[in-house]
């Protein structure tokens, strides 16, 4: 790995937005993600700090900026410290509300 350079799909992993590398792997391989807006198809995609990342995740749009390519996978409040989470919450749910459930 050099500098500040992850493969996506150990970022996705090592950041908790998927349970297994081997889900992250597929999420990338079936389309489902986007690194600054371009379609990836290639689990050892690299990314860097400062890049937007928009997946298709659980039946939801997620956008998040990767802050830190992480060192391992630690637990939630860790994982939660390599990005930002720029995903605009549906109209009429305040941010940090629960979601409605169903």
């Amino acid at each position: 790995m050099a500098g500040n350079t992850q493969r996506i799909d150990k970022w996705l992993w090592f950041a908790r937005i998927v349970k297994t590398r081997t889900l992250a792997a597929a999420l990338v391989s079936h389309g489902a993600v986007r690194v600054n807006r371009h379609k990836i198809a290639r689990p050892g995609h690299p990314v860097v700090p400062g890049d937007i990342l928009t997946l298709a995740v659980h039946g939801r749009v997620k956008v998040l900026r990767v802050l830190d390519p992480g060192a391992r996978r630690g637990p939630a409040a860790e994982a939660r410290l390599l990005y930002d989470d720029l995903t605009v919450p549906p109209a009429g749910v305040l941010p940090g509300a629960p979601e409605p459930e169903g």
